[in-house]
């Protein structure tokens, strides 16, 4: 029996509500909160980067199902005659919150092991060819974004001449993002991702999963959080990944994972195309903040590979 129905206030890609039911079970009736999440008629996959709600039920069922780590529940998916869309009916976590909201720093360090363990633990699927439906990443893939990048952002070079150099290097580095031992990646794995829920870390929202080199979802996890916090989640996931010591590739693909992850974000048109089609006052304030934090991070990048001493802009 449906009780109650409440909109989901935080911001995901998907319309989703907080449902609470009442369910006969073996002992008697029971309160039960379900999280669902609503498949829209029309879908953005940005390039191949995002699935749809049939994808993310997928990677509940036959990716994270089976894993017995601290992923939300999956109860299933629903086709509702009068609606296009799939729903996705998941556990609801009750008093969590944003990993990236805590102010206690060990929770991001905590979700940084995480992520190492789910890695390692999945490294075999992708060798066997267990998650083939799962979103690759390859060359063309990481070049369309440096390619929409340059694009985009023509009509400001003049403002900032070191980024067509910065997406060169990139392009040039490709291959060892495809040398790097393939696993499982979550793709967006951001602290907005994450619950902490009684400092346990309970990763989110799973359209984005993919295969590709776990040092994306290092390099997402870090982005824009201080030098030590930084330093720290790559030990711990270094140690988690790992426990007989990262491989001599890991710093140098960390690195090109990170300019990756900032042209993910630069070359998206949805999300930037309101800040550069015009040279007056943007429009879109979320596209600025995003775009400087990318600029800012791609620049320091540069920086530490000696191919910038210019400022940002």
């Amino acid at each position: 029996m449906l009780l109650d129905r409440k909109h989901n206030p935080y911001h995901s890609t998907f319309g989703s509500e907080i449902v609470t039911c009442r369910i006969n079970g073996h002992n008697g009736a029971e309160r039960i909160r379900f999280f669902v999440k609503y498949g829209a008629g029309r879908f953005d996959g940005v390039y191949g980067h995002r699935g749809n709600i049939a994808y993310e039920a997928r990677v509940y069922r036959d990716v994270l199902q089976g894993l017995l780590m601290s992923t939300p529940r999956f109860y299933g998916a629903y086709k509702s005659g009068s609606d296009p869309g799939l729903w996705l009916i998941l556990e609801y976590m009750s008093g969590g919150s944003p990993a990236s909201w805590s102010k206690d720093p060990r929770i991001m360090v905590r979700s940084a092991g995480w992520i190492g363990k789910f890695h390692a633990m999945n490294e075999e699927k992708v060798k066997d060819g267990m998650v083939n439906f799962l979103h690759r990443y390859d060359a063309n893939y990481y070049k369309g974004w440096s390619l929409r990048t340059k694009r985009l952002f023509h009509r400001v070079h003049a403002k900032f001449p070191w980024l067509a150099q910065l997406c060169g290097e990139f392009e040039r580095r490709i291959p060892e993002l495809t040398r790097a031992v393939p696993t499982i990646i979550h793709g967006e794995y951001f602290g907005s991702n994450i619950v902490n829920q009684g400092g346990l870390s309970r990763p989110i929202d799973w359209q984005s999963t993919a295969i590709g080199p776990g040092e994306v979802d290092l390099a997402s996890l870090t982005h824009s959080w201080a030098a030590r916090i930084v330093r720290n989640c790559e030990e711990e996931y270094a140690r988690a990944r790992w426990p007989d010591g990262a491989p001599h590739s890991f710093r140098d693909t960390l690195e090109v994972a990170r300019m990756y992850m900032n042209l993910r974000w630069l070359g998206d048109p949805f999300l930037m195309e309101p800040l550069v089609t015009r040279l007056g006052r943007p429009k879109a304030k979320k596209s600025v903040f995003l775009a400087m934090q990318a600029l800012v991070d791609l620049h320091s990048i540069g920086q530490r590979l000696a191919l910038t001493d210019q400022g940002v802009g």
